[in-house]
């Protein structure tokens, strides 16, 4: 297997647009949530590239699968609280959908990949 370039990866391309997108939204909540949901959300955010750019240094896809899971998993962990921003008032319905929006395309895209190197293998 030869290593991928995750910097040329569209999942991590399109999950650094998230980390932005995610900063924008959480500077913006209340004080009192600056180390629950706040924090919670910009781990979060920010572990989605993380692991795809910790998983692509890894030896055989199948390793790499492993931390694309736990992407998929942080991408999911963040819709979750995006949802409870959502019905806390914190955000707008019409942020809320675009946001929902792109996490749930970047989930597709992150399952998509795992499913082509799975088939690959």
């Amino acid at each position: 297997m030869r290593r991928h370039n995750f910097k040329k990866l569209q999942i991590w391309q399109l999950a650094i647009e998230l980390i932005d997108e995610n900063y924008k939204l959480t500077s913006t909540f209340p004080d009192y949530e600056k180390y629950g949901l706040r924090t919670q959300m910009n781990r979060c955010s920010v572990s989605i590239a993380s692991n795809i750019s910790e998983g692509s240094s890894k030896r055989t896809d199948k390793h790499f699968m492993k931390f694309l899971d736990d992407s998929l998993g942080s991408a999911y962990e963040w819709e979750t609280q995006l949802i409870v921003c959502y019905r806390q008032k914190f955000i707008s319905k019409e942020l809320f959908l675009k946001l929902e929006d792109k996490v749930q395309a970047l989930q597709s895209k992150i399952s998509n990949f795992m499913d082509t190197l799975d088939s690959n293998n």
